[in-house]
């Protein structure tokens, strides 16, 4: 089973896309996070090729080689679901299941609220629905006051590229290392045990990171990021975050009841974003109306399907057995 590459242009903009399977055959689409690419989907192509489905995995907008446009508003929800209806239309799909993981879930779940006439079904993977009750920094301003907190530091422009940049290795390595569930450790329980907002930066929040790689990352798949992320840098995928009080504004008065399709879930339950709260997953997600259920991987961590590949395979797999 051969996974090629090639650039589609969609939407404005160029994507480098990774695919597999035969394109006459259903369509899965899988949407990575921040800070990764189509490469963490590395280890799911040829087994959803080999299950007959045509597979593809953008590198999104921002990232990696794709086009990485150099202002923010060009970030937002409308625009990175519209990308991926352009990768329908490019490959002949009226339609897809779309996986998504991190931000890339956030996309997908989106997707299905935007654009429920693509989407035959949605897996989202570590990012539960997400329906914001208000704007989204009015609320984190609430919640951590002056303590830092990374989607307000990475608001404004420049602070976040000039770290993450500094030393692009570095900064993939600490982040890979310190999202994976060996590095799980339960976060304070109370606020004030945050470091303060002012001196303090994404990478901060990664501690005792051990040397070398850990079991699941080689020093290809490292080199391959510093690549991607070196020729990227960081302002189209900190930029998704930017978009966070205009996405509401778009999305507030759409009602979950949208999402009718099949929706499923896969997490790791030592990954640092749902970790504390495993047992609000499916309320939250009972919001869409055709939940089907979750997994969730016992030693997983934040990079569930780079992890675990093999029962993420296997839970993905199921979800698409039942559709």
């Amino acid at each position: 089973m051969t996974v090629r590459q090639r650039t589609i242009r969609t939407n404005g903009v160029d994507l480098v896309v990774t695919e597999a399977g035969d394109p006459s055959n259903p369509c899965v689409l899988l949407c990575h996070g921040f800070p990764e690419s189509a490469h963490s989907w590395r280890h799911q192509m040829e087994p959803l090729a080999a299950a007959g489905y045509h597979v593809l995995a953008p590198d999104q907008r921002g990232y990696g080689f794709s086009s990485a446009p150099r202002d923010v508003e060009a970030y937002g929800i409308r625009e990175l679901t519209a990308d991926l209806n352009g990768l329908l239309d490019a490959t002949g799909h009226d339609t897809a299941t779309f996986v998504g993981h991190d931000w890339g879930a956030l996309v997908v779940w989106e997707s299905g609220r935007l654009h429920p006439e693509r989407v035959n079904a949605v897996c989202a993977v570590s990012v539960p629905f997400t329906p914001w009750p208000m704007k989204p920094t009015d609320l984190f301003k609430m919640m951590f006051t002056d303590r830092f907190f990374y989607m307000l530091y990475f608001q404004e422009v420049g602070p976040a590229e000039r770290e993450l940049e500094a030393d692009v290795r570095h900064t993939m390595r600490t982040i890979l290392w310190g999202g994976s569930g060996a590095q799980y450790r339960p976060g304070p329980t109370d606020v004030n045990e945050l470091p303060p907002m002012a001196g303090t930066g994404f990478l901060d929040m990664f501690k005792d990171i051990p040397d070398g790689l850990p079991f699941w990352l080689t020093q290809d798949d490292l080199d391959y990021y510093e690549k991607q992320f070196t020729n990227s840098g960081f302002f189209g995928p900190v930029s998704w975050y930017r978009n966070l009080d205009a996405n509401f504004e778009v999305l507030k008065d759409l009602s979950p009841e949208r999402i009718s399709m099949p929706t499923f879930f896969i997490g790791g339950e030592q990954d640092g974003v749902i970790a504390s709260r495993l047992d609000t997953i499916d309320a939250i997600n009972g919001m869409t109306p055709n939940y089907k259920g979750k997994v969730l991987i016992p030693k997983a961590g934040h990079w569930t399907q780079q992890e675990y590949p093999a029962e993420f395979n296997e839970a993905l797999l199921g979800f698409l057995r039942t559709l």
